[in-house]
C-alpha cells in the first residue's frame, strides 16, 4: 500500500480534544472560542474551526496505459564507476573481462549444439526425409514439392541440407527445375524453425517471451507470405525458373574455390568428436538407392585409400566383355580385363560412437536430449550474462546504435543497411539459423527492437543465398549448371519477398502478425507448441497426405477450408475499419459459441489437464509448507512460496489512518459507521474513527 499523503493546513486529532463527564474541556484548543451561556447560566465554549485545506490529490489521474512493446530501460543497480575505489575497479574491470569470456564460451557451445542438433535430426528423421524425394508423381504437385520441402528441412534441421539433395537430383535429371523450385520455398519456411524454438526458452517471463517469440516468428511470416504470393505465381508463370535460366545463360561463370566456412573451422574441432556422419547416404536414398537402404549413417571410418586395378573377371557371353580385342574363352568360361576398385579402410573416426554398435535412431535420440539440454542451458546462461552486462551507459550505447534511425530524410536508409549487415552476418556465421537464434536472446530482453530485428531477419536469408552460390560455384563441370542454377532461385525467392514485404511500411505485415502472436502466446504460452506443430507439422503432412491420394482430393478438402479463411479474414476487416456496413448480428463475433472465439476454455481445459504436473505445495499441510519454504529459503518467483504468499496475504494487517485524517470534522462523518462510543477507565469518552479510503 502506498503512503498517506501529508497534508498542509490540517487541524489537529479528535483525540487531542477529551471531554471529561462532566462537559468540561481538557485540552485547550488551538483557535478562537466563543463563550456563551445556558438558559441555568452555565457558560459553553464554542470553537470554530478552520475547515482542512490539503494539496495533496485525493483522487488518482489516470495513468497511461504502457505499451508492452517498449523496450525496458536496463538499470544498472550496483554501484557507480566514480563511487569505487582503486580495489572495487580493479574487480569490476576483471568481473567484466570473465564476463566476456564466459558468454563467448556459452555463444560457442550454443552454436556447437544447433550443428549437433542438425545432426540428431538427420539421424532420427534423415531417411524418412530421404524417401520423400522418391516418387517423382508427387513432386510434380507444387503445393506438394512446398511441404516436401517444409517437413525435409524440419526432419533434418538444415535447408542446406535439403538443398544439396535437390541439386543433386537436379543434376542426375530425376527432378526438373520447375519442380525443385517448390522444394526451395518450402525449404526457406522450414529452416525459421529453429529460432522459434529457442524462443520458447525464454518462456518464464511474459514480457520477454512476447518480444522474443514475435522477434523469432517475424521470420516465420515472411516466409509463408512469400509463398503464399510467390508460389501461385510461379506455377503460373515460371518467372524465376525462366529468370535464373536467363542469368546462367548469359554469365560464362566457371568453377571457383569453395565458399569459406568460417564459422565450421572452429566448431568442427569440437563438434566431430561428438558425432560425424556420412551425408552422401541422403542423396543415395533421394535417387532411390537400394543399396544404401540399411546402411547406417554414423561415418566409421575416416581414412581410407582406394585403388583401381585391372583384373581378369569371368563374364556371362562374349557381348558382356569391355571390348572384342580384351575377351577370350578357354572352354568353359568367358574372360576379360576389367578395372576393378578396392577400398581399404586405414583409419577409424574419433568421435564418441566410432565404437558403439548402436543405430541411428538410439544415437540420433541420444544426441537429440543431450544437445536440446545444452542449448536449453547455454540459452538461459547467454540471457542472464547479458543482462547483467547490459547495464547503464553500456546497454544505452548499444541500443542507440541498434535501434536509432539516421536523420531525416535519410532515415529509409537505415533498414537496407540493416539488411546488408544480416547478409554479412549471415554469411560470416555459415548459417541463416545461427544468426537468426543468436539474435532472439537480445530481442527477448529489449536489446534489438522488432522494428529492427525484421530487416536483420531479411538480410539473414539473403545471406543465406549467397552461401548457396558460392557452393555451386565450387561444385564440378557437370552439376555446375543445375546447382548453380537452384541456387539463383533461392536468391531470387528472397529478393522477390522483400520487396513484396519491406519497402512500404504498410506492407510490412509480418511485423503485424508478429506482435499478435507474441502477444496470444505470452498470456497462453501451451498456444506458441501448438503453433509450432499446426504450422511446421500437421498441415504439412496433412497436405503430404491428400497428395498421396489425388489432386482431386486435394482440392475438394482444401477449397473450403481455404473459403472459410478468406471470409472469416474479410469479415475482420470490415469489423475492423468498415462496421456499418455489417449487420448488426456480423460486426463481432459474439454470435459464435465461446470457445470458437477465445482461447480462454480451451487454456482452462489445457490448465486443468496438466494440472497433476503444477501441483503447489500449499494443497499439503500449510505448517509443512512453511517449513518447506523456511528449509529451500523459496524466493518470490518459486512455486512453492504460492502457499506462503497467501498465508501472509491473509493476515489482517492494521490499517494506520494519517493524522491529519483524524479531525472533529471528519470524526463526526465517521460516526454514522461507529455503533458505541468507548469510554476508558478514567471516565474520559474518546470520539475516534479509522477510515481507510
Amino acid at each position: 500500500m502506498a503512503p498517506w499523503p501529508e497534508l498542509e493546513n490540517s487541524q489537529p486529532t479528535s483525540e487531542k480534544y477529551t471531554v471529561k463527564a462532566d462537559g468540561e474541556q481538557s485540552a485547550k484548543p488551538e483557535k478562537a472560542k466563543e463563550t456563551e451561556k445556558d438558559d441555568t447560566g452555565t457558560p459553553i465554549t464554542k470553537i470554530e474551526l478552520v475547515p482542512s485545506h490539503s494539496t495533496a490529490t485525493l483522487i488518482e489521474e489516470p495513468t497511461e496505459v504502457e505499451d508492452p512493446w517498449d523496450l525496458p530501460e536496463l538499470k544498472d543497480t550496483g554501484l557507480k564507476w566514480s563511487e569505487r575505489d582503486t580495489k572495487g575497479k580493479i574487480l569490476c574491470v576483471f568481473q567484466g573481462i570473465g564476463k566476456f569470456i564466459l558468454l563467448l564460451v556459452f555463444l560457442y557451445f550454443f552454436v556447437c549444439s544447433l550443428d549437433v542438433l542438425s545432426s540428431a535430426f538427420q539421424l532420427v528423421g534423415g531417411k524418412v526425409a530421404g524417401k520423400f524425394f522418391n516418387n517423382n508423381s508427387i513432386m510434380s504437385n507444387p503445393l506438394a514439392g512446398m511441404v516436401i520441402g517444409v517437413l525435409v528441412t524440419v526432419l533434418v534441421q538444415s535447408s542446406s541440407t535439403s538443398t544439396s539433395i535437390v541439386v543433386s537430383m537436379v543434376a542426375s535429371s530425376l527432378l526438373p527445375v520447375h519442380a525443385a523450385i517448390p522444394i526451395i520455398m518450402g525449404a526457406n519456411i522450414g529452416t525459421s524453425i529453429t529460432n522459434t524454438i529457442v524462443a520458447l526458452m525464454q518462456a518464464g517471463d511474459r514480457k520477454e517471451f512476447r518480444r522474443a517469440f514475435a522477434g523469432a516468428t517475424v521470420h516465420d511470416f515472411f516466409n509463408w507470405l512469400s509463398v503464399l504470393v510467390l508460389l501461385p505465381l510461379e506455377a503460373a508463370t515460371g518467372y524465376l525458373e525462366r529468370l535464373t535460366n536467363l542469368v546462367v545463360e548469359s554469365f560464362h561463370f566457371k568453377n571457383g574455390e569453395e565458399a569459406p566456412e568460417l564459422l565450421k573451422v572452429i566448431t568442427d574441432p569440437f563438434t566431430k568428436l561428438i558425432i560425424q556422419l556420412d551425408k552422401s547416404i541422403l542423396n543415395q536414398i533421394a535417387m532411390n538407392d537400394e543399396s544404401v537402404q540399411n546402411k547406417s549413417m554414423i561415418k566409421i571410418w575416416c581414412k581410407t585409400f582406394t585403388n583401381v586395378t585391372e583384373r581378369n573377371v569371368t563374364v556371362p557371353s562374349p557381348e558382356n566383355c569391355t571390348s572384342p580385342s580384351l575377351c577370350w574363352t578357354d572352354g568353359l568360361y568367358t574372360w576379360t580385363i576389367k578395372n576393378v576398385t578396392y577400398k581399404e579402410n586405414i583409419a577409424k573416426c574419433q568421435h564418441i560412437f566410432v565404437n558403439f554398435n548402436l543405430s541411428d535412431a538410439i544415437v540420433g535420440t541420444i544426441l537429440l536430449i543431450t544437445s536440446l539440454l545444452i542449448l536449453c542451458t547455454c540459452l538461459i546462461l547467454i540471457v542472464k550474462l547479458l543482462g547483467s552486462v547490459l547495464r547503464g551507459q553500456v546497454a544505452a550505447v548499444i541500443k542507440k546504435t541498434i535501434n536509432t534511425d539516421f536523420p531525416y530524410p535519410f532515415s529509409w536508409v537505415t533498414g537496407y543497411l540493416a539488411i546488408l549487415v544480416g547478409a554479412g552476418m549471415t554469411f560470416i556465421v555459415q548459417s541463416s539459423s545461427v544468426f537468426t537464434s543468436a539474435m532472439t536472446p537480445l530481442i527477448g530482453i529489449g536489446v534489438i527492437s522488432i522494428q529492427r530485428a525484421y530487416p536483420l531477419t531479411l538480410g539473414a536469408n539473403i545471406g543465406t543465398t549467397t552461401t548457396a552460390i558460392l557452393a555451386a560455384l565450387a561444385s564440378p563441370g557437370s552439376t555446375l549448371k543445375s546447382s548453380l542454377q537452384i541456387a539463383l532461385c533461392h536468391f531470387f525467392f528472397n529478393i522477390s519477398g522483400i520487396i513484396l514485404w519491406y519497402p512500404i511500411p504498410f506492407t510490412r505485415l509480418p511485423i503485424r502478425l508478429a506482435k499478435g502472436l507474441g502477444n496470444i502466446s505470452s498470456k497462453y504460452r501451451w498456444f506458441a507448441i501448438v503453433y509450432l506443430i499446426v504450422f511446421f507439422l500437421l498441415i504439412p503432412l496433412a497436405v503430404f497426405g491428400l497428395s498421396l491420394i489425388g489432386w482431386p482430393v486435394l482440392v475438394g478438402v482444401a477449397s473450403p477450408i481455404v473459403l472459410v479463411i478468406l471470409l472469416v479474414v474479410v469479415l475482420k476487416i470490415l469489423q475492423s475499419f468498415c462496421p456499418g456496413s455489417l449487420p448488426q448480428k456480423l460486426r463481432s463475433w459474439d454470435f459464435l459459441p465461446f470457445w470458437m472465439r477465445s482461447l480462454e476454455p480451451w487454456d482452462k481445459l489445457i490448465t486443468s489437464l496438466t494440472s497433476c504436473f503444477q501441483m503447489r505445495c500449499c494443497c499439503c499441510c500449510r505448517v509443512c509448507c512453511r517449513l518447506c519454504c523456511g528449509l529451500c529459503g523459496c524466493s518470490k518467483c518459486c512455486r512453492c512460496s504460492k502457499c506462503c504468499e497467501d498465508l501472509e496475504e491473509g493476515k489482517d494487517e492494521p490499517v494506520k489512518s494519517p493524522e491529519a485524517f483524524n479531525n472533529l470534522a471528519m470524526d463526526k462523518e465517521a460516526q454514522d459507521g461507529v455503533t458505541k462510543s468507548e469510554v476508558d477507565a478514567s471516565g474520559t469518552k474518546i470520539v475516534s474513527s479509522v477510515t481507510a479510503l
